[in-house]
């Protein structure tokens, strides 16, 4: 299933496929916008308006020829030559883009997701019951069910679909309940107190309680999958759980480990964090019964989106306060887990090996690192690899309909750029 695509996985943009419907300079942003506010409601049945730009039965999609291939990331070394061509990450922060407004348009899915998260979980134990409430309601953005319900609206009006489908939805659950799984473990494992400035589950309840919590929701996720009875995306999505494994491996392995490469750490980046994401884009074009060059696209989307999401998590890390964060600064760099910003780093400044060889043992030691990173230019370079995924992010939909739901996939790359601009 392992769907790094193109035959080196260039990463950063040699290898793009190219799709017969164009970006189309004249579309007017705002009008679309504006539609979306005015008629994303009120169309019987939960069924949407659209603006398109193609007619009927008449689109042509020109696709290069697309290969599986393993998971090595030859994108990081290409990255280090490309950010020497001073791309402009300020475009990106021209118009401020509010979380509330990106998912407006599938804002009545997402209240119909919130309402069934709490009885899909189960009834079975109060206990983890009032584990799952604990972190469902920590003021997360839904972000992976949005995407599953933007995905889903915009490559349903492709195939001429009234409305998303039942299967649609419940992949939307589905992916949330394996997200917040793997939240409740992460936390467990890194010893987290706080999540989104709340109290962790673990904290709550207990290790045992929280490691129950985790494994209960990766386990009715996985019976309600099963049910979808679709093997395409039931293969997807059990790749997802086991590269959750993998990712958490790879991590424990290289803490401290200075000679840790770039590579190295995007396929950890793609394990931990754009392997769900992507699934939950090639996932709803699955369901919604698009071609196979259709559905690879939304994988490419979903992928560089999530390794854009996980690298401004990893500079916010750096330049964030603690209140901000919801958990102290430079907490990654603190426990050894060495991320982009670190990496380009260690590049100019030696000094920095040895203060994180030594695992902080001096008082100061870590603010003396963290000043460094900052000094030595890491936060730039990173912010130019968030930019370079966010790039091939926004190729990749390009084959899609002009509507509210194309506009709002572009918006998410846009907004997460726009938390470093």
């Amino acid at each position: 299933m392992m769907s790094f695509t193109s035959k080196s996985i260039e990463f950063f943009g040699k290898n793009l496929v190219s799709c017969g419907c164009s970006s189309n300079a004249s579309f007017d942003r705002n009008k679309v916008r504006n539609y979306g506010k005015v008629n994303s409601k009120g169309c019987g049945n939960g069924a949407r308006k659209l603006i398109c730009c193609k007619k009927k039965n008449t689109t042509q999609y020109r696709v290069s020829s697309m290969e599986t291939a393993e998971p090595t990331l030859n994108g990081g070394a290409q990255a280090i030559k490309d950010l020497a061509k001073g791309l402009n990450l300020k475009s990106y922060s021209e118009t401020p883009i509010s979380p509330n407004r990106l998912f407006e348009v599938v804002s009545d899915d997402l209240q119909t997701l919130n309402k069934n998260l709490q009885s899909i979980v189960g009834a079975e134990n109060p206990v983890l019951i009032s584990a799952a409430e604990q972190i469902f309601s920590a003021g997360g953005k839904r972000m992976r069910p949005a995407l599953v319900f933007l995905v889903s609206r915009a490559t349903a009006e492709l195939l001429g679909l009234e409305d998303i489908t039942v299967k649609h939805r419940r992949l939307a659950e589905i992916i949330e309940m394996i997200h917040t799984a793997s939240l409740i473990h992460d936390d467990v494992l890194d010893e987290s107190d706080l999540r989104r400035g709340k109290e962790t589950v673990h904290q709550m309840f207990g290790t045992r309680v929280a490691v129950l919590a985790g494994d209960f929701m990766f386990a009715q996720s996985s019976w309600y999958l099963a049910n979808l009875e679709n093997i395409e995306v039931i293969k997807l999505i059990s790749q997802v759980i086991k590269d959750f494994a993998s990712g958490e491996i790879k991590q424990a392995s290289s803490l401290f480990d200075c000679d840790v490469q770039l590579d190295e750490y995007l396929i950890k980046s793609y394990y931990k964090t754009a392997s769900l994401i992507a699934a939950s884009t090639k996932g709803a074009a699955v369901f919604s019964g698009s071609d196979s060059n259709i559905t690879e696209k939304m994988y490419e989307y979903g992928k560089n989106l999530g390794l854009s999401f996980q690298v401004v998590d990893d500079i916010l890390d750096f330049t964030q306060s603690a209140e901000q964060l919801g958990k102290p600064a430079g907490t990654d760099l603190a426990k050894g887990n060495l991320t982009a910003p670190v990496i380009f780093a260690l590049e100019k400044e030696p000094k920095l090996r040895d203060i994180i060889e030594s695992e902080f043992s001096e008082i100061g030691s870590l603010d003396e690192a963290i000043a460094l990173v900052k000094s030595c230019g890491g936060i730039e370079r990173a912010q130019e690899l968030a930019k370079e995924k966010a790039d091939l992010a926004i190729q990749s939909i390009q084959c899609l309909p002009q509507s509210v739901y194309r506009l709002a996939l572009e918006d998410m790359v846009t907004y997460n750029l726009q938390r470093i601009a």
